[in-house]
């Protein structure tokens, strides 16, 4: 019931709260957004030396590195980050380098952002650290990652949710999923941390018949 209220929330959000930039597509951006989307390596190192403004925005408030991000374009990404574009830039859904990075588990370009002074407290338009998406995608790499950094295992995003919560609830149950409630447990997660409406991971483990994980929360004391 939770997952179809929430998918259906974000298919009612309007078009501008939709992510506008698919790989390589380029809306109304500049030569370093096309260059950043082609992941052409050698016309970003041109443009930057002629002093184009590395952090300038697209019409959607993204940044040429959140273009190539989009993109998954890891050498356009590390051009970009080596010359000190901002990690942390946000466009107008509130995604930033570091965040959709995260979420999208681009594991490679990620730890470039978090070696670049990524912003661990920052959020996205729900209210969610980057290990909220990325628990609830089954990122697990991903997930070792921003836990090894500091991310706090237990932030609550706008749902009401934890990223233990969202890899449940949002989660198919799965080997991912499961390695990820794993991680989050052995991190401190606090296993009994419920949502807005009072019911507890190990209440949505049992609902949802994830034996696995039902397990590991039983392990480490959940009610």
């Amino acid at each position: 019931m939770l997952r179809r209220w929430v998918l259906a929330s974000v298919a009612s959000l309007p078009l501008a709260a939709a992510p506008l930039v698919a790989a390589g597509e380029i809306m109304s951006g500049s030569p370093l957004h096309a260059a950043a989307g082609d992941n052409d390596v050698a016309t970003i190192k041109k443009l930057l030396a002629e002093d184009v403004e590395i952090d300038a925005r697209d019409r959607n408030g993204a940044t040429a590195l959140l273009v190539a991000i989009h993109g998954n374009r890891i050498e356009a990404a590390k051009a970009l980050i080596d010359a000190g574009a901002d990690v942390n830039a946000k466009d107008k859904i509130e995604d930033s380098p570091y965040l959709h990075a995260g979420a999208r588990g681009h594991l490679e370009i990620l730890k470039m952002t978090l070696a670049r002074g990524a912003d661990l407290k920052s959020t996205n338009r729900y209210g969610g650290t980057a290990l909220i998406p990325a628990s609830e995608r089954g990122h697990v790499e991903t997930v070792r990652t921003l836990i090894e950094a500091g991310v706090d295992v237990d932030h609550v995003n706008k749902l009401g949710w934890t990223a233990l919560l969202e890899a449940i609830i949002l989660g198919n149950g799965g080997e991912p999923h499961q390695r990820i409630v794993d991680l989050l447990v052995k991190a401190g997660a606090d296993v009994n941390l419920a949502d807005g409406k009072g019911a507890t991971p190990l209440q949505h483990a049992r609902m949802r018949g994830y034996r696995a994980i039902e397990k590991l929360l039983t392990a480490a004391d959940a009610r």
